[in-house]
């Protein structure tokens, strides 16, 4: 009953979006947020993630999870480090899903913060509702205002700390992975907030409102294993086994979250998973 009633409260009363409530509890469960490395934080709930980069100019916060009170977890969360909600100046996004996008506009609204969004994400964003031809549906999500929008290799500079913004469509058409440098134990890690890679419902043969995805799917698997990436962050807590680091990072692994091959992997999974969909599609479309 909770899942159905989590699925109503956001518009989505179809069956595959009530089974997927009912799949991901997770996505609303809170959990301790903890220091990843550097000034990275996790500020999420157990199951979707959502980033919190620190400055002395002000602090970035990636993604906003799946709804209003998935925003306000995450402003708990911040609260819960001893750090300020409104001194978040900065929103930015993954990808106009609703379990990333969906508590952006209450975090807007409580921090002030400007949201900044890919070009082809901005009316999705705006919109409250993902763009693309898609098996599961269009699950709409509060719309909310972008204030500025940013092609590939934009950087957003703030207080010493530099992400860059490196387009990687095809889960939607304006997704985007992020990196950054930190300095752990004087140590410099490169890290890379991925986009998602899955194909998750998108139609891949016929697509009429986004007729690239193909080729955007290949060109961002390309594109995501050519970045040097010591830790990777994904927006999804399986995708990265995010769980199971913070445990040995509690039992004292400071290389917990360090993995110079996982990105690689990461792609990998993903584009084999892509062929094989997009193999089946072909097969269904003849």
């Amino acid at each position: 009953m909770k899942a159905l009633v989590f699925a109503l409260a956001l518009g989505l009363a179809s069956t595959s979006v009530v089974a997927q409530a009912d799949d991901n509890a997770n996505w609303t469960r809170p959990i301790k947020p903890y220091r990843v490395a550097g000034n990275i934080y996790y500020v999420g709930s157990e199951g979707l993630s959502a980033w919190l980069i620190t400055t002395s100019e002000g602090h970035v916060l990636l993604d906003g999870g799946p709804s209003a009170e998935g925003g306000k977890l995450i402003e708990r969360s911040i609260q819960a480090l001893g750090f300020k909600p409104s001194d978040v100046k900065v929103l930015i996004n993954t990808h106009a899903h609703y379990d990333h996008a969906g508590g952006l506009a209450q975090l807007k609204a409580d921090t002030g913060a400007k949201l900044w969004a890919s070009r082809a994400d901005k009316p999705a964003l705006e919109k409250g509702q993902h763009f693309g031809d898609n098996a599961n549906g269009l699950t709409p999500f509060p719309a909310v205002k972008v204030d500025k929008t940013f092609g590939d290799e934009q950087k957003l500079k703030m207080g010493g700390t530099t992400l860059v913004a490196h387009l990687t469509p095809g889960h939607t058409i304006g997704c985007t992975s992020w990196t950054t440098q930190v300095v752990e134990k004087g140590r410099p890690l490169n890290v890379t907030f991925p986009c998602s890679l899955s194909v998750a419902g998108n139609v891949l043969v016929g697509n009429k409102t986004h007729k690239s995805i193909v080729a955007d799917y290949r060109a961002s698997f390309a594109a995501l294993r050519a970045i040097p990436t010591d830790v990777m962050l994904p927006s999804h807590e399986e995708q990265g086994d995010l769980l199971a680091k913070r445990q040995k990072q509690l039992r004292g692994d400071a290389d917990a979250f360090i993995d110079p091959t996982e990105l690689t992997r990461f792609v990998d999974g993903y584009e084999t998973r892509f062929n094989q969909e997009l193999a089946r599609q072909q097969g269904a479309a003849k």
